[in-house]
């Protein structure tokens, strides 16, 4: 015992305002205690280690879910003078690890304004294509067109923008993921690690409190809410995502071209998805305004209402353009629209977006170190 409270001690002494370093120290008294163990997946792979290096810290950072279960557990928590708050110094590393990691490396910047760059990049956005509406169709209204977007834009020069847009946002995303996973070491992934990670994503597990009730909001109380509102966003989204694929397909390879019929699957996908990107953000924003204001990095707050808030609007603007594209609203709305999407895609790989593959990536690496030899046999792993 006396071991145990000179190693909590020493610990306590390597305080650093680099979040790195608090990290580490943070860790080493968990490591240490040891009651969260049962929590997440960042309290086992943290008894796996002896000493924590910015890799360590980087990967734990991505792996832990900002839950809140482990500060509303621990003895060491603020007020006391260890000041243990895991979910918050790990908030914290995550963005050090986005601007880090992103490429091109200049704009990682962008993640310390995200929120302001996230308003600009989708205002200049809704800008620009009421202005080209207004150029290519000489009003922002018209007689009914039949919902036929293309009559304002043509497919291809929509493909274009958006295909290069895109196309540079994926490559940036996936560059500075391809950095953050070689900076972490994982080793070879076998078919069981990824079949695990793909389902500990997809379910979000680890936003259960390691018990199945919750995890903590704006109190010490258990709530499922806010795993729930992210299935909504997350399966909202990807709904989207499978509309607008099979609408590909439809176009180029069997030559069925929009507008499609109500009762057809990219309007049905797209539909359900946007009630979903509806649901979702609301309920993640509610939650965010609410939550404890321990849980998490205060600076981080406009990027992330930001990304819900735009994710909202994309939805509510599709719908919308959904429902009046046989009415002479359409062109504005179909501009709205695309200004919300277009923003979107230049933000991707320099705000909250990126978060979910960088913490596949964590998980990822926690299945397949859960399968390699133990060498320190202090868990029971």
């Amino acid at each position: 015992m006396q071991q145990l409270k000179s190693l909590i001690l020493e610990a306590s002494t390597l305080g650093s305002n680099k979040p790195e370093v608090e990290a580490a120290r943070m860790l080493t008294i968990c490591n240490s205690c040891r009651y969260c163990e049962g929590f997440c997946a960042v309290f086992p792979a943290m008894t796996r280690r002896i000493e924590f290096l910015p890799a360590d810290v980087n990967y734990m950072a991505n792996l832990c879910h900002n839950c809140g279960a482990c500060l509303h557990a621990c003895q060491y928590a603020p007020p006391h003078e260890f000041a243990v708050n895991i979910p918050k110094v790990m908030a914290q590393v995550r963005k050090d690890t986005y601007i880090a990691y992103a490429w091109p490396k200049s704009f990682g910047s962008l993640y310390k304004t995200n929120g302001v760059a996230v308003s600009m990049a989708a205002s200049l956005s809704l800008i620009v294509f009421l202005l080209l509406t207004l150029i290519v169709n000489g009003t922002l209204t018209s007689g009914p067109l039949k919902g036929n977007f293309y009559a304002i834009f043509s497919h291809n020069t929509l493909a274009i923008m958006f295909g290069a847009v895109f196309g540079f946002s994926v490559i940036a995303l996936l560059i500075g993921l391809q950095n953050f996973w070689r900076g972490i070491a994982p080793g070879l992934a076998s078919g069981g690690a990824v079949a695990e990670a793909t389902h500990d994503a997809l379910t979000l597990k680890y936003l259960d409190g390691g018990h199945g009730e919750g995890c903590n909001n704006d109190d010490d109380a258990f709530t499922l809410w806010r795993k729930r509102f992210h299935h909504f966003t997350f399966y909202g989204f990807m709904l989207c995502f499978a509309a607008t694929s099979v609408a590909t397909l439809y176009h180029y390879l069997l030559g069925l071209h929009a507008p499609y019929a109500l009762n057809s699957l990219p309007v049905i996908l797209g539909t359900l998805g946007g009630i979903g990107l509806l649901i979702g953000p609301v309920g993640l924003l509610y939650l965010n305004f609410k939550r404890n204001s321990e849980h998490g990095d205060a600076t981080q707050k406009p990027m992330d209402r930001a990304f819900i808030v735009l994710l909202f609007l994309i939805s509510a603007s599709g719908l919308a353009l959904l429902a009046y594209r046989d009415t002479g609203a359409m062109p504005a709305l179909l501009a709205i629209h695309l200004g919300f999407v277009m923003g979107f895609f230049l933000t991707m790989p320099y705000g909250k977006f990126a978060h979910g593959f960088y913490r596949l990536a964590a998980l990822l690496k926690n299945a397949i170190e859960k399968r390699q030899p133990n060498k320190l046999g202090l868990s029971g792993d």
